[in-house]
């Protein structure tokens, strides 16, 4: 083995990481001629076939397999002309046999297709889950949050034990921007690695490929048959989900102590703009179900990183554009501007930050600022004539570019150049000084190179502990958005002023039509939101006595249906609890806080019936606030029943309130209560005017509602009372024992915004118990039903160890606790952070001092 200090990195990129002609063994291969006649078939068909695979070669693959099963791989075939490879889930390919997970491609002009075992124990429905958690990265408030909470969400649902975002820089080195670990994993967040860890020819596969799965680095290899020679050529396996590790990779893996990978590309602007990279300390397999899931949401997750990153520029490019037209108007008046440095860098120094700017126009130069001298500058424009750049040049390393330059990089290290003529070229250059910088590799990125059997290879390295680099003669790199905005510069000196040609105006008269374009769509929007309501603004005016009440009517309606939607909103379009809307309504009133009650059981509403019920609930409150029992010092119950296979009658009682008298008139308020139930629901309504109280009765068909087995007794006097600290938990140490991924890491940030310092996750209960003996805990937050079994021994050894905690369950307190003792508490699901909060406040309070 020798040590090279100059390695030639290219050695990796040459290596037939796409035609080992070796698959993984989890998974057979076969491939076809276009008469579906089986040319190549891995050694391990036997276990997936009723025959070996010298039986297989030369026969027709549809001899083999059952006629569902023919006839399912068929009609997928017919549309794989539109996309890369298809799918199919849970097919009994041999009678007699387990079922088994395909995916199909074309290579060429065979039909590659590659199976594996069904795995029955994570069967789930991918885009319903994909879909869950791609709103959730909707809500991040910032970048980094988008990119952390994308790894945790691919951490909870692969099971892998490290997941790592890796940004690629334009250099092709990696950084670690966000992680994700289980407990006990070594961090490897904010290392940088050399461009070398991953060779072009793996990049360029990452965009054809984007998913890749490693399930165990120490697993046997399984051979194509026959094997490859001057007839038949190694297999193309470039789409491959089975194709086999480069020997280099694993050995990379086995030094960084991986049994196990998972990568998800992640692709901006049709660019390898980073990954997502999966680690675990044993081997690993997800179903293909999980899998497939995992690369939708890869998918998705680039897409909206894209999104994010173009409306995160966009705000700067309107800045740019604004300073482009300010220096535009400003030269235009005073041409001597154009020479003048100093104006021109405090002019700029807002939008690009730089240390110094030099100005090459008609032969002369203009200084202001850290710059290299007249005679540097003069060759730098010279020597950007030569290379012919006719748009914004930037670079870190001016010594790179201009060797003489390098001798003052303390002063000017880095350069951005914007050419603002045509033959022969002006410039306005903008500079940088030397900015010191350490790198955090992880691991000495220097290769080695070593002797093998099939000539020399570079080593992957043994160690990746972080290793620190001190870099000189670089400066900060000008960002992608400095270019823009350096480019907006260029086009505006050029065309504007320095050209003054027709070209201008045309450009003007473009912009022009572009915002008629975005004032006509605008318009259309409007007028489309004001049609929605125009109806309710109509009927509200038919029954109002004057502006006042009218304005007041129209607007309380309004926001009712604004709370509705927000509720919608808030379950992701799905069912909002009944009560929900009733709590809503009696906090719009502060008159009527303590004196309303809601009996029965915990009512779900579809999202196309909440609008109406809210509505409904909305005139009642009012009116009753208005006229009734909630203008003096009544009280309004509410009780629900629910039927089997009917639906829910809800029970309106007002009590202790002043005298009814029936009205001799039905407004618009009266009509929505009586009215919309039975025309938009197909439910009843009846209201009756009793001289004790308003009493009203609505039954809403079962296809609205679903009902859970929780009880509720809700009254609003508990908000009176006032809301628990936010600061219940501060600086706690959390143990959260949750088996659905989503809720966890919901349950999660509640607890966090309580003042927890740290949340646990255990989705099982060995890994509660596991961190029970190295940790120390605080609070507790335990799901009943964890997988199979439940969370009581736990809960057990918690009261031992006086550690506080509640229960979370979906169903009622009697079925969840069974026979435990009636001092533990339960919150029921789906739960808000008030009522968390209130729950912990309770808990608190009677644990032992």
């Amino acid at each position: 083995m020798n040590s090279d200090s100059n390695p030639d990195l290219t050695l990796c990129d040459r290596e037939p990481i796409t035609r080992l002609d070796q698959i993984q063994d989890f998974a057979f291969l076969v491939a076809m001629a276009n008469d579906w006649t089986i040319v190549r078939a891995s050694e391990n068909c036997d276990k997936f076939f009723k025959a070996t695979p010298e039986r297989l070669l030369g026969t027709r693959f549809d001899k083999w397999i059952s006629e569902t099963a023919l006839h399912d791989i068929r009609n997928r075939m017919t549309i794989l002309a539109s996309t890369t490879g298809e799918r199919i889930f849970d097919l009994r390919l041999v009678q007699g046999l387990p079922a088994v997970d395909l995916s199909i491609h074309f290579q060429g002009d065979l039909l590659i297709i590659e199976g594996e075992r069904t795995q029955k124990a994570e069967r789930m429905e991918a885009a319903s889950m994909v879909r869950a958690m791609a709103a959730r990265l909707g809500k991040a408030p910032t970048i980094a949050k988008f990119h952390h909470d994308a790894a945790r969400q691919v951490l909870a649902i692969t099971g892998f034990d490290r997941v790592m975002i890796y940004q690629f820089d334009s250099d092709g080195h990696g950084d670690v921007i966000a992680e994700s670990t289980r407990t006990g994993m070594e961090s490897f967040l904010g290392l940088h690695y050399p461009s070398s860890d991953i060779p072009q020819q793996a990049r360029e596969l990452y965009l054809l490929n984007p998913f890749r799965i490693i399930a165990d680095v120490a697993a046997p290899t399984v051979a194509l048959l026959p094997p490859a020679d001057a007839v038949t050529p190694p297999l193309d396996l470039s789409l491959s989900i089975s194709r086999a590790v480069s020997p280099v990779h694993v050995e990379y893996l086995r030094n960084m102590g991986v049994d196990a990978s998972l990568s998800i590309s992640i692709v901006v602007e049709e660019q390898l703009w980073g990954l997502i990279a999966c680690h675990a300390n044993g081997p690993r397999l997800p179903s293909f179900i999980m899998r497939t899931a995992s690369e939708l949401f890869g998918a998705m997750y680039s897409m909206m990183l894209e999104s994010r990153l173009r409306r995160g520029s966009e705000e700067h490019e309107q800045r740019a554009r604004v300073m482009a037209d300010r220096i535009i108007t400003m030269i235009a008046g005073d041409e001597a501007l154009m020479e003048n440095a100093h104006w021109l860098q405090d002019m700029t120094r807002d939008m690009i930050d730089c240390d110094g700017v030099a100005i090459y126009r008609g032969g002369n130069t203009y200084l202001h600022g850290a710059t290299p001298s007249e005679e540097h500058v003069v060759a730098l424009a010279h020597h950007l004539n030569a290379a012919s750049p006719s748009r914004v040049f930037t670079t870190d390393n001016l010594g790179s570019v201009h060797a003489p330059c390098g001798e003052t990089a303390d002063r000017t290290a880095g350069m951005m150049s914007i050419p603002i003529s045509r033959v022969p070229r002006d410039y306005i250059l903008l500079f940088r000084k030397e900015r010191l910088s350490e790198i955090r590799w992880g691991g000495d990125p220097a290769k080695v190179i070593e002797a093998s059997p099939n000539g020399e290879r570079i080593s992957p390295r043994k160690s990746f502990a972080a290793f620190a680099q001190l870099v000189r003669g670089k400066a900060v790199p000008f960002s992608d958005r400095d270019q823009r905005i350096g480019e907006a510069i260029r086009q505006a000196l050029i065309e504007v002023i320095l050209r003054y040609s027709d070209g201008a105006s045309d450009e003007r008269r473009r912009a022009s039509e572009r915002q008629e374009v975005l004032i006509a769509e605008l318009n259309h929007r409007v007028r489309n939101i004001l049609a929605l309501i125009r109806s309710l603004m109509t009927k509200t005016s038919q029954a109002a006595s004057d502006v006042a009440s009218y304005v007041d009517s129209l607007g309380g309606r309004v926001q009712a249906l604004a709370r509705a939607h927000d509720r919608v909103t808030r379950q992701s379009w799905g069912p909002a609890p009944l009560a929900g809307l009733f709590e809503d309504e009696m906090a719009a009133h502060d008159g009527a806080r303590g004196r309303f009650t809601l009996s029965g059981p915990n009512v779900l509403l579809q999202a196309q019936a909440i609008s109406t019920v809210a509505l409904v609930v909305h005139e009642l409150v009012t009116n009753s606030c208005k006229h009734g029992a909630l203008s003096s010092t009544g009280r309004v119950e509410v009780s629900i029943e629910a039927v089997d296979g009917e639906g829910i009658y809800i029970r309106w009682k007002e009590i202790g309130g002043p005298a009814v008298v029936a009205p001799t008139r039905r407004g618009f308020g009266s009509v929505i209560v009586e009215r919309t139930i039975p025309f938009d629901l197909q439910g009843a309504a009846e209201v009756r005017f009793l001289l004790a109280g308003l009493e009203a009765d609505f039954f809403i068909p079962h296809h609205y509602v679903s009902v859970t087995t929780e009880a509720i007794l809700r009254s609003d006097a508990e908000k009176a009372t006032g809301t628990p600290p936010a600061q219940l938990l501060h600086n706690a140490n959390v143990l959260l024992v949750e088996d659905n991924m989503l809720i966890a890491l919901e349950a999660e940030d509640m607890l966090c915004e309580l003042g927890a310092s740290h949340v646990a996750l255990a989705s099982t209960i060995t890994d509660a118990e596991r961190l029970l003996t190295v940790h120390s805990f605080q609070f507790a937050m335990l799901d009943i039903n964890v997988g199979r079994g439940t969370s009581y021994d736990l809960a057990t050894k918690l009261r031992e160890a006086g550690t506080p905690f509640i229960f979370a369950t979906g169903y009622g307190d009697e079925v969840a606790l069974g026979r435990r003792e009636s001092g533990e508490l339960v919150i029921q699901k789906p739960y808000e952070r008030d009522h968390l909060a209130r729950a912990v406040q309770r808990v608190l309070n009677n644990a032992p001092a």
